[in-house]
């Protein structure tokens, strides 16, 4: 495997776009019609598809995945020094916090938020 890539289904890819901006303190690596991609770290991308364009590929086969926004199905978690940064940052641009920072019972310190389309990020403090 060379590289890997997770896609988040989006109501809105330029509002999408400039949350995840902020959030990672980080510009996109591509950002075209239909697709936003932000590097993570060395072969591992997150990136941003419309809805509407992820349900014209994906035709009348599944439900529409605007009918799934909001419900949380995955979480992206993300491993960072500064994990009270972060998520202070990801309020101040239109985040929910759903669980603030603390220890959790598999070893780490993590807090949960949710982004413009109600996908679930885990802010975890490295130690």
């Amino acid at each position: 495997m060379k590289e890997v890539l997770f896609i988040l289904y989006v109501a809105n890819q330029e509002k999408s776009k400039l949350f995840y901006q902020k959030l990672l303190d980080s510009s996109p690596s591509l950002d075209v019609p239909g697709m936003t991609e932000f590097t993570l770290v060395d072969g591992v991308k997150l990136g941003l598809m419309p809805e509407i364009g992820i349900a014209k590929i994906l035709t009348d086969k599944t439900p529409h995945p605007k009918l799934g926004s909001g419900i949380p199905r995955c979480e992206l978690y993300l491993k960072v020094k500064n994990a009270e940064e972060y998520i202070k940052r990801g309020i101040l641009i239109g985040g929910k916090e759903i669980s603030s920072l603390k220890d959790r019972d598999w070893g780490d310190k993590v807090a949960y938020l949710s982004d413009l389309d109600g996908h679930i990020i885990a802010i975890a403090e490295i130690i």
